[in-house]
């Protein structure tokens, strides 16, 4: 069972997810939190699995609180759940260690896949969020935080193949069923991806790509 907190300052929006996850055979809402003080508070004393994380709220808002765990060390992973859809604010989530990004209109298929997602190690962006982003770092010239990094390494035609599926937000399984390819040789392009880039996770692997152009149809 995948244990998630629900940080929102809108009790009926708590209420509503948790009735919606309840319908889930193996994700249940174990706390909730309406501002990140409080969940703060839920993370110290007993981590779930999963964080599903407003971005506006008083006193400490989602970036705030994405910031904070930073800063104690707290490895739980947050998925940004908000109304808000401002290339920007994806951007600043995700820099703030956020590992998963989805609007409040997703589907409940769509949410579980991604809390999952999450429990299991992966990273998530709403497919619709990427491919905005991708236009707002072409429009805006806005260049990520990766200044101190290596030069990547070239990737492979299939490296890139996957490395924009994952700017998608498919699993592993997913890439594997859409590229033709086993899991284990997904996953291995998955590490290679990474190694390449010098990025630790997808979520910063995606964002490099923004930056370096491979998702807007350059060579790499």
């Amino acid at each position: 069972m995948i244990g998630v907190c629900v940080v929102d300052d809108q009790t009926l929006v708590r209420q509503g997810i948790r009735s919606l996850l309840g319908l889930a055979d193996d994700v249940a809402v174990v706390a909730e939190a309406s501002d990140g003080d409080e969940a703060l508070d839920v993370l110290v004393r007993e981590p779930p699995d999963v964080l599903l994380l407003d971005l506006r709220m008083p006193r400490r808002d989602g970036i705030a609180t994405l910031e904070a765990m930073r800063r104690h060390g707290i490895d739980v992973p947050a998925l940004i759940l908000t109304t808000f859809d401002d290339d920007e604010l994806v951007l600043k989530a995700l820099r703030a260690g956020a590992r998963g990004y989805l609007l409040k209109d997703v589907t409940l298929d769509r949410l579980v896949h991604a809390i999952r997602t999450l429990a299991s190690g992966g990273s998530l962006v709403q497919p619709a969020l990427t491919e905005r982003l991708v236009r707002a770092v072409e429009a805006s010239g806005e260049v990520p935080d990766f200044a101190d990094l290596p030069a990547p390494e070239p990737l492979t035609e299939r490296e890139l193949e996957i490395l924009r599926l994952l700017a998608g937000g498919f699993n592993n399984r997913e890439i594997a069923d859409a590229a033709g390819l086993a899991e284990g040789t997904v996953k291995n392009h998955v590490s290679n991806v990474l190694m390449k880039l010098y990025v630790r996770d997808r979520t910063r692997a995606v964002l490099r790509a923004l930056d370096l152009g491979l998702l807007t149809g350059g060579d790499g």
